[in-house]
């Protein structure tokens, strides 16, 4: 079964479902579009007791190059528009994160910002070597959003999390995999083929099992990741309204370096 949005790709075969995000001329930069069609397609499979096994991809160059920089120019500072998108965030966050199934992301080109916490968000994280890895919100003076601390947390630690947020550094897939911050990592254009194979290996395992297993720990967590998306939220709104965040879009649009101010 093909269910097509217009933005992402979900096809069910069996108890594998593989989603695509699908904006390639965009780099699957994340629109307010694909956040609800996100959203929506998550939800939709909550309910879904057949299907064992949902993997993600990006169609094109990229997996995704994070929140779609045009919307937020467009969106001009609105907080009902900022607020708007900040719920369509947390509705997909919540609805994937409580997904009864692994899930299994493959990055190929770029993961970065919002790209990167829906990355992280998976059970698995597959990268190739040359693939381009970044948690890079502070380049225009924002907080990661999409759960982005809470999964950088799970997966580093908080001192460690908290430098890779900071220096928003552009990582390879195997300086991410060293850092702790990927679980696998394979030579680029393998990236498919690698994650066929850890489907295989996982629809062969008693994997009702490991189901289970994610869904206690899961669920031990779930109310923290509520408060981390709230708490991002707020923090968001008050960074998108500072000099050092206007500077930030304007130095990106003017393909120059910024010159923050701390303010």
């Amino acid at each position: 079964m093909v269910k097509t949005f217009q933005t992402i790709n979900l096809e069910i075969t069996d108890r594998l479902a593989t989603l695509t995000l699908n904006r390639p001329k965009a780099m699957n930069a994340m629109d307010a579009q694909m956040m609800s069609e996100l959203a929506d397609c998550f939800e939709s499979l909550l309910s879904n007791r057949e299907v064992q096994v949902l993997v993600i991809k990006g169609e094109g160059r990229a997996f995704s190059a994070g929140g779609d920089i045009k919307m937020m120019l467009q969106s001009g500072g609105e907080v009902a528009d900022f607020t708007s998108l900040m719920n369509e965030i947390a509705r997909l966050v919540l609805a994937f994160y409580q997904l009864p199934m692994i899930t299994v992301a493959g990055i190929h080109g770029a993961a970065a910002g919002l790209g990167l916490s829906l990355a992280l968000a998976n059970d698995i994280v597959i990268a190739e070597e040359s693939s381009k890895v970044a948690m890079n919100f502070i380049g225009i003076g924002l907080v990661p959003d999409g759960g982005g601390h809470f999964f950088m947390k799970e997966r580093l630690g908080v001192p460690k999390a908290k430098q890779v947020i900071w220096q928003g550094k552009v990582m390879s897939g195997q300086e991410a995999y060293e850092l702790g911050l990927i679980d696998q990592v394979v030579p680029e254009g393998n990236v498919d083929s690698a994650i066929s194979q850890f489907v295989q290996k996982l629809l062969s395992s008693p994997i009702s099992a490991m189901i289970e297993t994610k869904q206690i720990y899961h669920g031990q967590k779930l109310q923290e990741l509520k408060d981390t998306l709230k708490l991002e939220e707020s923090a968001q709104l008050r960074m998108r309204q500072t000099e050092d965040h206007l500077e930030g879009i304007q130095a990106f649009v003017e393909k120059r370096k910024p010159e923050f101010k701390g303010r």
